[in-house]
């Protein structure tokens, strides 16, 4: 990893390649004497209903038994529609392998029966890992002790199932989703036609028209030949 020169950050943004990247965000007045710093850990938001699944052509995005998504890299044909369906900008092309990649919750890790290692690792906590239920409960009661602090703005984003049908990978925030560059409601990407089959339908109606316009203005000289 690279330090960038204008930010904390050493990883900029979630890519291909790096699929956690903390935020560092700077809430300072101009004179520099009063301020704060909010720390974001961006990770997939592992959907309950999954925008980057429901548009994958090759049914490489699969949900696990853990109820994690998961792109299967040797099905991946790297269409990319699903870095286009995100609604959080989470997924983008590996360079190497030219496949769309994410965080995966370290699904093998689960596998063996072992927690992720983000979870693992984090020594203040801040980033912890469970079942929903027990989370929730944990994060409801953290936000009750924020506000008790004096954090009025504390809440927690995606916990309920109103987000997508809920976040996964849920978080407390003491500001508006837009600072965090989440977006405040993120919407599934409609899906009933993929471009191909949208294009004919287009070029189907187009010709219709058409065909419509010709017929009446065919019908209408007809007529005006007729008038004596």
């Amino acid at each position: 990893n690279t330090l960038s020169g204008d930010s904390y950050d050493n990883t900029r943004q979630l890519d291909g390649i790096h699929w956690r990247h903390v935020k560092f965000i700077e809430q300072f007045t101009e004179d520099r004497k009063d301020g704060r710093w909010l720390l974001m850990s961006d990770v997939c938001k592992h959907c309950v209903h999954a925008a980057c699944l429901e548009v994958c052509p090759t049914n490489a995005i699969v949900r696990t038994e853990f109820d994690t998504v998961v792109i299967q890299s040797d099905v991946c044909n790297g269409c990319r529609d699903c870095i286009a369906a995100c609604p959080f900008g989470v997924i983008e092309t590996n360079p190497v392998s030219g496949t769309a990649q994410k965080c995966t919750l370290c699904y093998d890790r689960m596998q063996g029966g072992m927690e992720p290692a983000c979870s693992k690792a984090c020594p203040t906590q801040s980033i912890q890992f469970g079942t929903i239920k027990d989370l929730r409960g944990r994060a409801q009661k953290r936000v009750e002790q924020l506000h008790q602090a004096g954090e009025k703005r504390a809440y927690l984003y995606g916990a309920d199932d109103k987000m997508l049908g809920g976040l996964n990978s849920f978080y407390l925030l003491v500001d508006k989703p837009e600072v965090y560059g989440l977006p405040p409601d993120p919407k599934m990407p409609t899906r009933n036609l993929d471009a191909s089959s949208m294009f004919s339908v287009l070029g189907a109606v187009l010709v219709g028209l058409i065909g419509i316009f010709n017929f009446r203005n065919r019908g209408a000289s007809e007529r005006e030949e007729r008038q004596p």
